[in-house]
C-alpha cells in the first residue's frame, strides 16, 4: 500500500533569501500571510515531545534518524511518536523516506533558520 503525504515546498524560501520571504518581527509588522505561516510552524514546535524529537533528528548522524529508534527516547507509543514525526514534517522541518519496512526522518536543512529570521534583531 502506498501512502501519500504533502510535502511544504521551502525551495523557494532558501533560494530567494530571507529578506524575501519574511520580515523580522523588529523591522516592520508581518503581514497576514507571514504571521499565519509563522503560527503553523510555532504550533507544530509548541509541543515537548516534538521538540525533542526535532532536536534527536537533528544530532543524529547526518541529522537523519530511524522512527525504529525514536520511541525509547521519548517514551511515547509509536503511533504517536509518527503523529508528531507527521505534524513536524508538514511544517517543513523534516522529510521522511522509506527504506523496508522503516521510516527515516531528516531535517530539513535550514528549517530552524527559517524560524529565527522573524526573530532577528539586526
Amino acid at each position: 500500500m502506498v501512502t501519500t503525504l504533502d510535502v511544504t515546498d521551502i525551495t523557494a524560501i532558501a533560494e530567494t533569501g530571507a529578506d524575501s520571504c519574511c520580515t523580522s518581527l523588529v523591522r516592520e509588522p508581518m503581514t497576514v500571510e507571514e504571521a499565519e505561516a509563522l503560527a503553523l510552524t510555532m504550533k507544530a514546535l509548541a509541543d515537548p515531545a516534538r521538540l525533542r524529537l526535532l532536536s534527536i533528528v537533528a544530532a543524529s548522524e547526518n541529522s537523519e534518524a530511524c522512527v525504529c529508534d525514536l520511541i525509547e527516547p521519548i517514551g511515547l507509543s509509536q503511533p504517536t511518536v509518527s503523529h508528531h514525526l507527521k505534524v513536524l514534517t508538514a511544517a517543513g522541518f523534516l522529510t521522511r523516506s522509506k527504506r523496508a519496512t522503516w521510516a527515516y526522518f531528516t531535517l530539513v536543512p535550514g528549517a530552524l533558520d527559517r524560524v529565527s529570521r522573524f526573530f532577528a534583531t539586526a
